[in-house]
């Protein structure tokens, strides 16, 4: 059987067609990746200088509870993939953040 051939039209279209290697749409599970990647990068970079502790616990909690989640309703090994790269960072950050100051200063 012939299968249709995609067209990406962008960055996030070539991104989405990854993520749903299944071919059905994940808009929840995709979000959840999204936000842990990002909150995991930011977790990771705050946790470099010792006065940004309090950003870096937060969203490296906040991380670690969205990638867990995500984790739990995730559909492809693509998404994951990238859920427990987001999580790797969050968690090195929340705990650099723990260890220099904590969640309340």
């Amino acid at each position: 059987m012939a299968q249709p051939v995609r067209q990406h039209n962008g960055p996030l279209s070539a991104l989405s067609s990854v993520l749903n290697s299944d071919g059905k749409a994940h808009p929840v599970e995709n979000s959840l990746v999204a936000a842990t990647v990002v909150l995991g990068v930011v977790a990771f970079i705050t946790a470099q200088f010792s006065s940004l502790h309090l950003i870096a616990s937060w969203t490296g909690l906040v991380g670690v509870l969205t990638g867990a989640w995500g984790q739990m309703i995730s559909a492809t090994t693509s998404e994951r993939f990238l859920l427990i790269v987001g999580l790797g960072a969050a968690a090195v950050g929340f705990y650099l953040g723990m260890s220099r100051g904590g969640l309340f200063g």
